[in-house]
Order: C-alpha cells, then sequence, then structure tokens
C-alpha cells in the first residue's frame, strides 16, 4: 500500500512536465486520465484509512482534510480547464500547486512533515534577516540609479543601463547570485573604473555577509525545530 501511494503520488507529480506548457508534451486526454487514476488511488487510500480509524479522529485529522480539499480543488479545476479547452478559450490549470499536498499530508510521509514544519517554524525566525536584506538591495538600487541613471549609459546590446529602479532592483538581486557578474557593471565600468568599487561593496555586503548570515540563520533554526520535534 505505502509503495503504491508513492507510485502514484510520484506520477501525479510527474505530469507537470507533460502538460502545456510542457517539457516533453503529452495530448490533453492522456494526462487528464491519469491525473484521474491517481485522484482515484488518492480516493481509494483515503477511504482505506477511514475505515480504520474512529470517525471524530478521522475528521479532526487535518492531514485528511487538506487531502479531501485537494482531490476536490484538482477535480473541479482538470473539469473547468477541459470544458474551457473545447470551447477554445486558454487557461492555466492552477490546481498544480496542490500537487505537494498529497506527498506531505499522507500518513506514510511522517519525515517529510516533520522536514517541512521544521521549515514552517523557521520562517518567521528569518524574516528579520530577510527584510534586513532586502533593505540593503533597495538602498543599494537607489544608489545606483542616482549614480549611472543621468549618464545615458548603455548596455552591449545598446539598451538603457540602469534608468529603471525595478529593473536596477531586479538585475542587483540576481548579481547577488554572481549569476551576472561581471556583464551588470561592464558599462559603468567602461565608462569608469572607479564605479567598480560601487559593485564591489555591493557584492561584499550582500553576497558574503547577508547571505551566509542568512544560511546560517536558517540553519541553527531548521537543526533547533527539529531537535525540539524528534524529541517531543
Amino acid at each position: 500500500m505505502r509503495t503504491a501511494t508513492y507510485f502514484f503520488i510520484f506520477l501525479n507529480l510527474s505530469l507537470a512536465m507533460f502538460e502545456e506548457p510542457a517539457v516533453y508534451p503529452l495530448p490533453f486526454l492522456v494526462t487528464s486520465v491519469l491525473e484521474v487514476l491517481c485522484l482515484l488511488v488518492f480516493l481509494g487510500r483515503l477511504t482505506h484509512f477511514a475505515t480504520v480509524t474512529l470517525h471524530g479522529v478521522f475528521w479532526k485529522d487535518t492531514k485528511n482534510i487538506c487531502i479531501m480539499v485537494a482531490i476536490l480543488l484538482s477535480l473541479t479545476d482538470l473539469a473547468i480547464y477541459g470544458v474551457l479547452r473545447v470551447y477554445g478559450v486558454r487557461s492555466i490549470r492552477w490546481s498544480r500547486i496542490v500537487r505537494p499536498i498529497f506527498l506531505i499530508n499522507f500518513a506514510e510521509s511522517r519525515q517529510i512533515r516533520r522536514a517541512f514544519r521544521s521549515i514552517r517554524n523557521t520562517l518567521p525566525e528569518i524574516t528579520y534577516v530577510f527584510l534586513l536584506f532586502m533593505f540593503s538591495l533597495l538602498m543599494f538600487s537607489l544608489m545606483a540609479l542616482k549614480l549611472f541613471g543621468e549618464r545615458n549609459l548603455q548596455t552591449a546590446e545598446g539598451l538603457p543601463y540602469f534608468r529603471n529602479y525595478l529593473e536596477i532592483v531586479f538585475d542587483l538581486y540576481v548579481l547577488v547570485t554572481t549569476a551576472n557578474s561581471p556583464d551588470v557593471m561592464m558599462p559603468a565600468f567602461d565608462f569608469s573604473s572607479w564605479y567598480a568599487l560601487f559593485f564591489i561593496a555591493f557584492v561584499i555586503v550582500n553576497t558574503y555577509i547577508f547571505m551566509s548570515l542568512f544560511l546560517a540563520v536558517v540553519y541553527n533554526n531548521y537543526k533547533k525545530h527539529l531537535k525540539v520535534m524528534l524529541a517531543g
């Protein structure tokens, strides 16, 4: 029973690769039949669990309610999507985001629930570090707008360079990962090599300090909550 449950959970999650927009597209009829089959298996597993559990205990368990709601939402979304497709109306399968609920909430996934619960308990405690990081990112973006916005610089593709505040925020956010380094600073560096100091300071503060601090806070709080949960 456990192996079958995990197999159909994996199959249900894997459908995202074959549904539009897909990596390996399959006809809608094929993916919809497979999804309905998975949902029927989940419903059967839930029904089986209800038969061996006290009525009051079953309906008080949040996990069971989440699974039933996820099945209902998935079937409703599938039906609406199918009807709109028949009439040639383009829509989005918004119920895909509920599919991980099946992985988390079945009784066999106790270890996954523990990890998920530890992550959930960690989020409020890392919010302050994240907000501080975002404040630093917004301030550096404002400095970049003042430094480069009025100099009419252009990228290698001939596009305006650092003239839109939101685009600056996004570019510097990506720069935290060093993914667009050094391309993002080359127009400013070509204008004056002294401008490299701005990007060096940004990387030191946000990549090496804030990201290390963020990782340490996440790790320590996750480990603390996991220990408490295992001890309990």
